[in-house]
């Protein structure tokens, strides 16, 4: 299959010339979004066979996970700022052959800080593949198709979320935890094959053309999506993070695999929504993924107990969330404008800061103020991000988004 981002469509109806996706290498973009998604998050679920194997308490283990958020936070902007010149094909390649590393050593080792130092290293890898990933797909569209190209690529963080998680934690019970984390690196193998037969490569910044990173903030619109980064991803991890406590407060701990499906099904339909009519309507499906994510922590607050609710709760937070990451990394995109991969590199920033602040927020709500409070606290987090969305409507979030340039 050609992957030019001017493949022309040959079936039947199609008008001559019509460029349309490379699907080929936007899902393997999408499988280098679902790796790093899945080796985030995965210790989550195999916390208690690490811990034994380990010998580390679950309260350590959890740091698995915390380490790899710090560490993306701590390297992607300098990162992204040195690797500004290499070609984008071969970066992408060096990320994932990271991943591929660190989970093989993850794997293997029997020694806590040695699998703390693999976890760093995956950390880091993740912070190049992230400010990479999204201008990656825009690049491989043709203008009025870059929505639909990011919808796909990110597609991989509910996939990874709602099938992921799940699945490799049934084999690493079924098979031993190492054997989840030897397939994420099986999988990774496989995909450096793909990215090198399948994705176009495209050339980095000239030195000439190198400018701080910091400028990107002056820039008018990427404050205000920095900020709404910071406080959804803060607000979605509180809840996210702590839900099968959250369920199992109410006598619903044997439905937490039901709720994440249905968050997770509810998630793709929303990326499908947003690639569809992201081009034309970012600012509203941005508003609306707010409005449903707050709908959902209402449901859940006010109704926790009663299945159905919290059926109808869960759908609605994936029907919110699941757009959010494309969302804000084309909002981002937009408003840098020229300095758009230094935009993208302080969004990945942000949003591991919050994930690992959402992880520890929510600990500590659930300590002091129960389960109870973390549906109420996102309610409350939606409010200022909903205010910063409406306030910014020249550029962060325009009501007629721009024209983007042709690549």
């Amino acid at each position: 299959m050609s992957t030019s981002s001017t493949e022309r469509a040959t079936g039947p109806g199609a008008t001559a010339g019509t460029p349309r996706l490379p699907l080929a290498a936007l899902l393997a973009l999408a499988t280098a979004v679902f790796i790093t998604s899945l080796t985030e998050t995965l210790p989550a679920g195999l916390l208690p066979q690490m811990s034994a194997d380990l010998r580390v308490g679950e309260s350590a283990t959890g740091q698995l996970v915390t380490i790899y958020a710090i560490a993306t936070a701590l390297t992607a902007i300098p990162l992204t700022a040195a690797t500004s010149g290499w070609r984008r094909k071969r970066l992408l390649l060096t990320a994932m052959a990271g991943f591929a590393a660190a989970n093989t050593v993850t794997a293997v080792s029997a020694d806590y800080v040695l699998t703390m130092s693999a976890r760093f290293v995956a950390g880091v890898a993740a912070g190049l593949a992230w400010a990479l990933l999204a201008g990656y797909a825009r690049r491989l569209a043709p203008a009025h198709l870059q929505g639909r190209a990011m919808a796909i690529a990110m597609a991989g963080i509910p996939v990874a979320l709602s099938l992921g998680v799940p699945a490799g934690t049934f084999a690493g019970t079924a098979f031993g935890w190492r054997t989840a984390f030897l397939g994420i690196t099986v999988l990774t193998a496989v995909l450096l094959g793909w990215i090198m037969l399948a994705v176009p490569d495209h050339p980095g910044r000239r030195q000439d053309e190198r400018t701080p990173m910091t400028r990107a903030l002056r820039v008018p619109g990427v404050a205000p999506v920095l900020a709404v980064t910071l406080v959804v991803v803060l607000a979605h991890t509180i809840l996210y993070a702590y839900i099968a406590a959250f369920l199992d407060r109410f006598a619903m701990g044997d439905a937490t695999d039901v709720a994440l499906l249905l968050f997770g099904a509810a998630s793709l339909v929303s990326i499908w929504a947003v690639g569809a009519h992201l081009h034309r309507r970012l600012r509203r499906l941005t508003i609306a993924g707010v409005l449903l994510i707050a709908a959902g922590a209402t449901v859940l607050a006010l109704f926790a107990g009663h299945p159905a609710p919290v059926y109808l709760a869960v759908t609605l937070w994936g029907l919110g969330w699941g757009g959010v990451p494309t969302l804000l990394q084309t909002a981002a995109g937009d408003a840098g404008g020229d300095l758009a991969d230094a935009a993208q590199a302080m969004l990945v920033t942000l949003w591991n800061v919050a994930m690992a602040g959402g992880g520890i927020a929510g600990g500590l709500l659930l300590d002091h103020f129960g389960v109870v409070a973390l549906p109420w606290t996102v309610l409350v987090l939606a409010v200022p991000v909903l205010a910063i969305v409406l306030a910014a409507r020249s550029h962060a979030f325009p009501a007629h988004r721009p024209q983007p340039a042709a690549r």
